[in-house]
């Protein structure tokens, strides 16, 4: 009997731990084959891989992101191999199992939460007796009538094999995400999470959790992402895993989710002492700052502490943080939730992502939907579509605005100008990122595609439009920024050009002759006109840009006069003069 465990990643770059824990578990028993694919993929595409590898039982994965793409997947599949067994697991069938069952007719089985054991239970009987209500955490019909099994009980997880393991994963371990766990469940009873329906932490032995970690080091992984729902709910397993990371990173790169308001202050400490910068990444999941709301949904988070947190990691300049919002949560309405972001944003997080309320199977808000006036999507992944204090007309203005800031500020491709305008010129950056995204979608950008270039000059058009003061700080700053998004010197500008070359070569010489005026050490580098004509952008900016991006001026003083040293900047900014790729950029006052 061929196996194949299957599941459709939302990118390529993506790996399945779930079917990996299955096979581990089950390969002893039968012949087990792997297969991924992406939900870009074409069906077609798909299902002829599958046919031509001649399974007897394909497994799915499932999860709201691939639900739907899976479903076709089975629908041609079942047509094509009329006669092979299908099963589906994973979170997505877990709950509300009976309406999938209904609902796809060409599944033949469903497996209930985890599923090491019950997956292996299962094809022994399809192998054998047949005597599926033996198999607990099953779904199955009999003679037309679907048949929900008991659950299993939990598994002891050191008693499950290593899904990390696998000789044909070596190749692709540099080139991909793997991703690990050292725990099941949850400590927490959020109840927009599937995690809360799960009563308490499983933990894998440490010894083993190291040993796979130096196993997929060595051969060469370089981003591992812990999918431990909250990772630090252990003070001293985290600690003692932090240092064991530090020692043996050798270039790999550790993501974990952590809960930032009971994170130790010595494990910070330690941290900021010890990690070396760019080793570690923290998901943290604020999704909203207001008290009510939090309450409501048994989400116990005190934002004091979770705030000295994240402040003493991003002071640290060691670990990089990516904070979670969620929009449409019971009692959050748009002001509301605008005092959400900034509340987040002042805290300076790398990445602030903005996700949108989902009524996922199982969980607590999807059962009390109605009691908020909820309305959603029939299927995956669920979003909502309004509530009794957050209606459509206002989730689509939100939608605009999560454009517009995962195009500039978690994409960094102009910080400093972005962190200029929402200090400076709009009330708070969440008006700067809604205005844009209202004047964005107005523009009818949201349906075309865009170059590095066209960003600049569309936030050009936007600030012009509502006649933005000080555009010349705006515009220098900008230059600055872009100057500094590339590895090597740019071919193009996205500003209209009007130095010739008499002046181009003015400006060489005078940095050539003048090296030592320039701050951070550029007479050190003893340039001549040569490599600068080869490596060096070059730009008069008509204002102090030091002051501007070290000392935050806004320009203008009580009066409205200018409050900057009456003075220009002489830019330069070096590429392919550093180790680590990054343009080096030295002033001069002129």
């Amino acid at each position: 009997m061929k196996v194949i465990l299957s599941t459709l990643n939302a990118k390529y770059i993506h790996t399945s731990l779930a079917i990996r824990c299955l096979k581990a578990y089950s390969e002893k028993d039968f012949d087990i084959e792997l297969t991924e694919y992406t939900i870009k993929d074409p069906v077609m595409n798909i299902v002829s891989d599958l046919f031509q590898r001649k399974p007897d039982v394909i497994g799915f994965s499932c999860y709201i992101w691939n639900i739907e793409e899976t479903i076709k997947v089975i629908d041609i599949v079942k047509k094509v191999m009329p006669e092979v067994t299908i099963i589906l697991g994973g979170p997505e069938v877990s709950y509300d199992t009976t309406y999938w069952m209904e609902r796809l007719h060409n599944v033949d089985f469903i497996i209930i939460g985890e599923g090491e054991e019950t997956l292996n239970h299962l094809l022994k009987e399809l192998e054998g007796d047949r005597k599926y209500h033996f198999v607990y955490g099953t779904a199955y019909r009999k003679n037309g009538e679907v048949i929900i099994n008991p659950p299993r009980p939990k598994n002891d997880l050191n008693d499950l094999p290593s899904p990390h393991r696998f000789v044909e994963d070596i190749p692709h371990l540099g080139k991909r995400v793997v991703y690990f766990e050292t725990s099941r469940g949850c400590p927490f009873n959020c109840q927009f999470c599937l995690s809360s329906i799960e009563v308490g932490v499983r933990y894998i032995d440490i010894e083993r959790t190291k040993s796979d970690l130096l196993y997929l080091i060595d051969h060469g992984a370089k981003l591992i992402k812990f999918v431990d729902r909250t990772f630090n709910i252990k003070r001293d397993y985290a600690l003692e895993m932090f240092q064991f990371l530090i020692e043996n990173h050798r270039g790999c790169v550790f993501q974990f989710e952590i809960t930032a308001d009971i994170m130790r202050p010595e494990v910070l400490e330690y941290l900021a002492e010890n990690a070396p910068p760019g080793i570690f990444r923290f998901e943290i999941g604020v999704q909203s700052t207001n008290d009510p709301t939090n309450e409501l949904v048994k989400r116990r988070q005190n934002f004091s502490k979770l705030s000295r947190t994240v402040s003493m990691i991003k002071a640290s300049g060691k670990i990089d943080q990516h904070l979670d919002l969620i929009a449409g949560l019971p009692l959050e309405d748009y002001d509301t939730f605008r005092k959400t972001f900034n509340d987040v944003f002042a805290l300076g997080p790398e990445e602030l992502q903005l996700g949108f309320l989902k009524m996922l199977r199982g969980t607590g808000m999807r059962i009390d939907a109605h009691k908020y006036n909820y309305t959603y999507m029939d299927h995956a992944p669920y979003e909502i579509l309004g509530s009794d204090v957050l209606p459509f007309s206002d989730i689509v203005r939100l939608k605009r605005l999560e454009d517009v800031l995962e195009k500039y500020w978690n994409a960094h491709r102009m910080d400093h100008t972005l962190n200029y305008l929402m200090t400076h010129e709009f009330p708070s950056p969440f008006d700067f990122f809604q205005e844009f995204g209202d004047y964005w979608e107005g523009q009818g950008w949201q349906k075309i595609g865009h170059q590095l270039e066209d960003l600049f000059t569309r936030l050009t058009a936007f600030l012009e439009n509502r006649q933005t003061p000080h555009m010349e700080i705006i515009t220098g700053l900008m230059k600055f920024d872009y100057f500094l998004g590339h590895k090597y010197k740019p071919r193009k500008i996205w500003w209209d050009f009007v130095q010739d070359k008499n002046e181009w070569s003015a400006q060489l010489k005078r940095a050539v002759d003048q090296q030592g005026d320039f701050t951070g050490g550029f007479a050190e580098l003893g340039l001549g006109e040569r490599e600068l004509q080869k490596h060096a952008m070059i730009e008069v900016l008509p204002f102090n840009l030091e002051e501007v991006i070290h000392h935050g001026d806004s320009g203008t003083s009580a009066n409205g006069e200018s409050g900057l040293t009456p003075s220009r900047t002489m830019l330069v900014v070096l590429y392919q003069q550093s180790e680590d790729g990054r343009p080096l950029y030295f002033t001069k006052a002129v």
